[in-house]
C-alpha cells in the first residue's frame, strides 16, 4: 500500500499546496481535448456506456434480492440498465466486515489506495461524463467538466484535507515526566485514527459525481466503509465510480464490500439505511423534505446536508453594464437553472440603476437582460450545449406554473433538440415581481425561472437578502455595485447571514461556479447547507483518535 502512496505523492503534495494557497490549480484538464485524452477517448467512453444499456450492470453484492432499472433519461434515451437491489442489513453487515482491514491499513495506506482509484476514475472521464449527460440532462460540455475533472478535483480535495487532518496526529510518543531525585515516570503512547463507522452517501439527480465525491472520499480516507445510495434517476455515474473503487480494493487484497451501491426505486431503502444504528454519518444532497426527515429520524448519524435554498443577486449599479448582462444571461441559462448555486431572485431598485451607459430603469434592466439571454441562445448549437434538458416532469411543471405569476419580462420557450427530440428543453423564464410578492420569490422554484424583484432601495435589498438567507438559506449571493460604501454593507450582511458573496462578476466567472482547491463551496452557516465542503471541519469530524499507553 505504501507503494501506491509514493506513486501518487506528487499529486497529493500538489493538492496540499493548492489548498494552502487557494490559487488556480487542477491536475485534471477540464477541456475534453483529443490531444490531452486521446483521439478515440470520447468515442470509447460513449461506446462503453452504450454497451451497458438494456443489461444487468456487472456488479455482485451481498444481499441481492433482484435487479431493478430505475433511470429515466431527460434526453429520452432508454437506458434500461438493471442494478442489484440489495437488503439494507446485508449491505451494513458487509461494510462492517470490511472495516477492520481498512482501519488497519492506516492513513498512509488508505490515501494511496484512494489516489490510485481517483486516477483510474480520471482515465474514464468520457465514460462517466456520458453517463452524467444521459442521466441528468446536462449539456455535453458541463457533463464532462462537472461530472469529470471538476468532480475529481473535489474528490482530491477531500483526500488531501483528510490526509492533512490525520497526518497532524502523531502515531506514537514517549511521555517522560521528571520526578525530582526519583526516576522519571515514562509512558509509551500510540495514537490511532479510527473511523466513526458506516457512512451513507445519498446522491442527487443533477450532479451525481460532483456532489457525491466529497463525502465518499472523505469518509473512506478517514477509515469508514461507505454505502453509496444514488438518486434513482442517476445511478450509472455512481455505479461506475463504485466499480472502480471496488476493483482497486480487490487488486490490493482488500474486501471490495468496503464500498457498495444501494439502488432502489423508492425511499424505503434509503430510510432503512439512514436509521440503522451502525450508520454513523450521512452525506445528503437533495430536497428539503427528505433532508428534514433525515434530521428528525437519523439522530445517531452526523448529517452533512445540502438542501434547497433561494439564491440572490443585488444590482445596485455597474460600470460594465454589457458585461454584467452577458454574465447574468449565462448564469441564468446554464443547465437550465438546475444548479444549487443558480440565482433565482434579482433585486433591483424600483427607481432603476446607474450604469456606464447612463441611468437604466427597472423595466429597461429587465428588457436588456432578456435580450442578452436571447442573444446567448440565438445559435442552436450553443443553446443546447448551455441549456441541456430539464431533469424531471416536476421541473417542467414549475416552469409552466411560473408563467402565471408576476409580469412577463421573458417567456420560456420549448426547443426541439436535433439529436434527442424527446428531451424537454426550455429557455429561461424571467418574471417581474414587486417586493410585496415575497410569498412567490421566497420559495425555491428549481429550474429555469428567475424573478426580477423591484425593491424600494439598495439598503432595502440588503435587508431583504439577510432576512431571506437566514430564513430560507442560500448557496450564493451576487452583487453589482460601484458604491464602495454599499459594497461594505453587503459584505457585512453576507458575513452575518453566512453566505458566499461574489462582487461585480462581468467576465468569464459566474456566481454559480465553484473552483476546486480555491472556493469553499457552502459555508455550513445557513439553512441551505450544514457543512462547508472540503474544509477541515467537514473531514475531521469523520474520525476519532483512540490512544493506548503503557
Amino acid at each position: 500500500m505504501t507503494d501506491l502512496f509514493e506513486r501518487h505523492r506528487s499529486l497529493l503534495d500538489g493538492a496540499l499546496h493548492a489548498l494552502s494557497t487557494r490559487g488556480h490549480w487542477s491536475p485534471f484538464p477540464e477541456a475534453p481535448s483529443p490531444k490531452v485524452y486521446g483521439e478515440t477517448a470520447q468515442a470509447e467512453g460513449q461506446a462503453a456506456v452504450q454497451a451497458l444499456t438494456g443489461r444487468d450492470y456487472p456488479l455482485r453484492q451481498p444481499g441481492e434480492r433482484g435487479r431493478v432499472a430505475t433511470e429515466r433519461s431527460p434526453y429520452g434515451v432508454d437506458l434500461g440498465i438493471r442494478y442489484p437491489e440489495c437488503d439494507a442489513q446485508s449491505l451494513v453487515d458487509a461494510a462492517r466486515a470490511a472495516e477492520p482491514a481498512w482501519q488497519a491499513l492506516g492513513p498512509r495506506g488508505r490515501t494511496g489506495v484512494l489516489l490510485e482509484a481517483l486516477q483510474r476514475i480520471h482515465r474514464r472521464s468520457f465514460e462517466i461524463a456520458h453517463a452524467v449527460m444521459l442521466t441528468t440532462g446536462q449539456g455535453t460540455m458541463m457533463a464532462f467538466q462537472a461530472g469529470g475533472p471538476h468532480a475529481q478535483d473535489r474528490a482530491l480535495e477531500a483526500i488531501a484535507v483528510a490526509w492533512k487532518a490525520m497526518a497532524d496526529v502523531p502515531e506514537q510518543a514517549v511521555w517522560e515526566k521528571p520526578q525530582g531525585k526519583n526516576p522519571p515516570v515514562v509512558l509509551n503512547k500510540r495514537f490511532e485514527v479510527v473511523g466513526r463507522g458506516v457512512a451513507l452517501v445519498i446522491g442527487c439527480a443533477t450532479f451525481p459525481t460532483w456532489n457525491t465525491y466529497p463525502g465518499l472520499f472523505a469518509a473512506l480516507a478517514t477509515g469508514n466503509p461507505v454505502i453509496v445510495k444514488p438518486h434513482p434517476h442517476a445511478v450509472l455515474p455512481a455505479a461506475l465510480s463504485v466499480s472502480v473503487l471496488r476493483d482497486v480494493l480487490t487488486e490490493q487484497g482488500m474486501d471490495p464490500n468496503l464500498v457498495t451501491l444501494a439502488v432502489s426505486a423508492g425511499t424505503q431503502l434509503a430510510q432503512d439505511l439512514a436509521t440503522h444504528p451502525a450508520v454513523a454519518s450521512i452525506d445528503f444532497t437533495g430536497g428539503n423534505a427528505f433532508g428534514r426527515w433525515l434530521q428528525a429520524h437519523a439522530p445517531q448519524a452526523r448529517l452533512y446536508a445540502e438542501m434547497a435554498g433561494v439564491n440572490l443577486v443585488v444590482i445596485e449599479s455597474t460600470d460594465a453594464y454589457a458585461g454584467m448582462l452577458r454574465n447574468l444571461a449565462l448564469s441564468l441559462s446554464l443547465y437550465s437553472g438546475q444548479m444549487c448555486t443558480t440565482t433565482q431572485n434579482l433585486l433591483v431598485p424600483a427607481a432603476g440603476i446607474d450604469t456606464d451607459q447612463g441611468h437604466k430603469s427597472f423595466e429597461q434592466v429587465g428588457a436588456d437582460l432578456a435580450a442578452a439571454i436571447d442573444q446567448l441562445l440565438a445559435e442552436p448549437k450553443v443553446a443546447f450545449t448551455v441549456l441541456g434538458a430539464l431533469g424531471s416532469p416536476q421541473t417542467v411543471e414549475r416552469v409552466e406554473q411560473a408563467a402565471g405569476v408576476g409580469r412577463t419580462v421573458r417567456a420560456s420557450h420549448r426547443l426541439v433538440h436535433p439529436d434527442y427530440p424527446l428531451a424537454e428543453v426550455r429557455t429561461p423564464a424571467l418574471r417581474a415581481l414587486d417586493v410585496d410578492d415575497a410569498a412567490i420569490y421566497e420559495q425555491e422554484c428549481f429550474g429555469p425561472v428567475s424573478y426580477l424583484v423591484a425593491v424600494p432601495s439598495a439598503l432595502a435589498a440588503r435587508d431583504l437578502v439577510e432576512r431571506s438567507v437566514r430564513a430560507h438559506g442560500a448557496m450564493t449571493l451576487g452583487l453589482y455595485s460601484t458604491d464602495a460604501a454599499f459594497v461594505d454593507h453587503m459584505v457585512a450582511a453576507a458575513r452575518r447571514a453566512k453566505v458566499a458573496l461574489s462582487i461585480n462578476l462581468t467576465q468569464g466567472v459566474m456566481v454559480n461556479q465553484s473552483a476546486g482547491f480555491s472556493d469553499l463551496h457552502a459555508t455550513g452557516g445557513n439553512p441551505a447547507a450544514n457543512a462547508s465542503y472540503t474544509t477541515l471541519a467537514f473531514v475531521a469530524d469523520r474520525f476519532v483518535v483512540v490512544q493506548r499507553r503503557w
